[in-house]
């Protein structure tokens, strides 16, 4: 809390398209930290969300090795002044230097213990340790072993447990295992201000840990070609059951399944389109305020 100058120790994921300015700023206003999910980069739509946040005290979080194919959104980004800047999944050494010119704090999310050292060694204010409950991306520590880890080398540089959080019960946990706050996604995943489609979050609602798993068919049906170690944590539907077993077969199909795909998610069909929740979906139990 000090660190960040928050009042509660509950840090929004930057969801990518699900985490956008009102949703934030909700966080913010509530005594935590909201991030804006920047994901694989828009400059349009981070300034829309920047806008819709207000005057709100928020941050905002990147896929590191998406944002270094556009450097630009780093400058866009900081000349909004935000709290803290997020980054995953990918090298933050070269945004060191522009981000200590400032005022706004560097967190940097981690899911295997080398990593945290690196982010240790480079001097960055805040760890998120990230287990594989999470939703989206991730590696494959299980949070309740993980987030010790990290925090036994840490020292006095804060950690926050990620991964399968989603109520007091999983936030007193991480506290127990020496972290000093949590970041949160699939718990905001149905709030009022989220940006998931109504059926998104109607679907979190019926969904269960047991219905989810990773697997790369998404980002290979979005065109996203992502670095091997990290993979997607969605609930499962019948493009998953189809191809999470058969990606060469995927790959072959690639084009056709790519149109499908896209042609689902205009039309919201989650029988194709992807959910983006984690482990914590048995946990949610109403679509509300962010606040409450």
């Amino acid at each position: 809390c000090d660190v960040l100058g928050i009042k509660h120790p509950v840090l929004l994921a930057p969801m990518a398209g699900v985490s956008g300015g009102a949703l934030a700023a909700a966080v913010s206003r509530a005594g935590g930290l909201g991030l804006i999910g920047g994901g694989y980069g828009d400059a349009d739509w981070l300034a829309r969300e920047f806008d819709a946040a207000g005057d709100a005290r928020i941050g905002v979080g990147f896929v590191a090795w998406s944002l270094a194919r556009q450097p630009h959104l780093l400058d866009l980004v900081l000349d909004r002044a935000p709290a803290a800047l997020m980054l995953s999944f990918g090298d933050f050494q070269p945004y060191l230097s522009k981000i200590r010119d400032g005022q706004t704090k560097l967190i940097v999310q981690v899911q295997t213990l080398n990593q945290a050292r690196e982010a240790l060694d480079a001097g960055v204010d805040v760890i998120v340790a990230q287990g594989t409950e999470a939703g989206g991306h991730g590696g494959s520590r299980a949070t309740f072993p993980f987030v010790p880890a990290v925090v036994d080398i840490a020292k006095d540089v804060p950690v926050v447990a990620a991964g399968g959080i989603a109520d007091g019960r999983g936030f007193a946990a991480a506290l127990a295992l020496g972290a000093s706050g949590v970041l949160c996604g699939t718990g905001f995943f149905a709030s009022d201000e989220s940006l998931a489609s109504g059926n998104a979050k109607q679907a979190t609602l019926g969904g269960s840990g047991d219905d989810t798993e990773r697997s790369s068919v998404f980002d290979l049906a979005r065109g996203l070609d992502w670095p091997s170690g990290w993979n997607l944590r969605t609930l499962r539907n019948s493009f998953t059951q189809r191809w999470s077993k058969d990606i060469d077969g995927l790959k072959q199909n690639l084009a056709a399944e790519q149109a499908r795909f896209k042609t689902a998610a205009a039309a919201d069909d989650l029988d194709v389109a992807a959910v983006i929740v984690g482990e914590a979906a048995d946990l949610v139990q109403a679509i509300e305020p962010a606040h409450d």
